[in-house]
């Protein structure tokens, strides 16, 4: 990969809030950023050079996106074909086959286990020829379908195989995954920075509490014992390498038994939710990574400077008449930081802001950032 400098042009397929805190970062850095979304009030939109409205396999806005110096994504429900074609005209990461990888279940499972480390036990279920009795010790379970699945969507908790039947029906009979409960004790995440030329970098694993399968709480440095944080760290730069992985990476583990074993989760080819804390309590952000990454610079400092809480501000916290949280709980908090993603409609569950705590150890930004949380929604 060539190094790219400012005032270059870098493209972004997506729009959304990551695609809006990547673009700040990089005119914050002096680049020209232009965004290719097909939402008319894409929040990234607001602060680009360049707005192709557009679906993303229009070809002509393509075409213009490939003009850019280089290329990157902020989701990856995307063409992998899009970016592998890319990739023929400009400089593009993460690669198409990373994005592509991460799209389906079934293929991330098959590529964190040749790359030596455990997922959950599962199975593949690509028909209902394959729903019979060797699935039973895997119940009770989760029905996840392969792809297009985030946040919770696309999965459903089963028992019995004649409620796996039912559920693989309700998906219309898309292939899937089947994981067996396991006994859960922690979740964590590492997010991973790797350059070209293989230099790496991965920030403090954080300890992550979701709600309805959205995130709602990331907390750094996360309170688990630290032998297994380190141990976190490797699988993810592990993880990197295997892929050959150029960009920003998430990898979500799951902390399972009395003896603490790490499984990997799922992967991201992209920044993350639970890496917003990076913005305001790290030496350099998720985001100016993904910037310095995609332009075939090393990794910057991933140092943490302060413990941390991150939280997630849903749609549900919007009143019926569509009016705004009172935010001045969280604004008039000398340490908390308010981040709120532009975006018009608020819905149950859609992501619209984040808010992140800075404290003297984990524990007080936890219980702080769950204290204003709880003092938005008696608003």
């Amino acid at each position: 990969m060539k190094n790219i400098y400012p005032p270059a042009k870098l493209g972004i397929l997506g729009g959304g809030q990551l695609g809006s805190m990547f673009t700040l970062a990089a005119k914050t850095m002096g680049y020209q950023v232009v965004v290719l979304d097909p939402d008319v009030a894409a929040p990234a939109a607001r602060f680009a050079d360049v707005h192709l409205c557009a679906p993303f396999d229009n070809q002509a806005e393509l075409f213009q996106l490939a003009q850019c110096s280089a290329v990157t994504t902020e989701f990856e429900n995307v063409s992998a074909q899009a970016m592998l074609d890319l990739a023929k005209q400009t400089q593009v990461s993460p690669s198409g086959a990373s994005v592509a990888i991460a799209q389906n279940r079934i293929l991330e499972k098959s590529w964190i286990r040749r790359a030596g480390l455990e997922t959950v036990p599962y199975r593949e279920i690509n028909g209902v020829q394959d729903i019979d009795a060797h699935l039973l010790p895997y119940l009770p379970g989760i029905l996840k379908t392969a792809t297009l699945g985030y946040d919770g969507k696309g999965q459903t908790r089963i028992s019995a195989l004649e409620e796996l039947r039912e559920a693989f029906s309700r998906v219309n009979h898309v292939p899937c995954v089947l994981e067996k409960l396991v006994d859960l004790r922690a979740e964590v995440s590492v997010i991973v920075c790797r350059s070209g030329d293989g230099q790496v970098a991965a920030y403090d694993p954080a300890e992550n509490h979701h709600g309805n399968g959205i995130l709602a709480y990331s907390i750094v440095p996360a309170r688990l014992p630290e032998t297994l944080l380190v141990q976190a760290k490797q699988i993810a730069l592990k993880l990197a390498d295997a892929l050959d992985y150029v960009g920003v990476l998430a990898v979500e583990m799951f902390v399972v038994g009395d003896d603490g074993r790490l499984l990997v989760n799922e992967i991201a080819p992209r920044p993350h939710n639970s890496g917003h804390h990076t913005i305001d309590a790290c030496a350099a952000s998720q985001f100016q990574q993904q910037v310095r990454l995609m332009c075939g610079l090393p990794p910057a400092d991933t140092r943490l400077l302060s413990a941390c809480c991150m939280a997630n501000i849903l749609g549900d916290l919007w009143r019926a008449d569509g009016s705004e949280p009172d935010w001045s709980a969280v604004l008039e908090h000398p340490r908390a930081h308010l981040h709120l993603y532009g975006k018009a409609e608020p819905r149950p569950g859609r992501k619209m802001g984040h808010f992140t705590v800075l404290a003297d150890t984990a524990d007080e930004a936890y219980q702080t950032a769950r204290e204003l949380h709880r003092r938005l929604q008696a608003k």
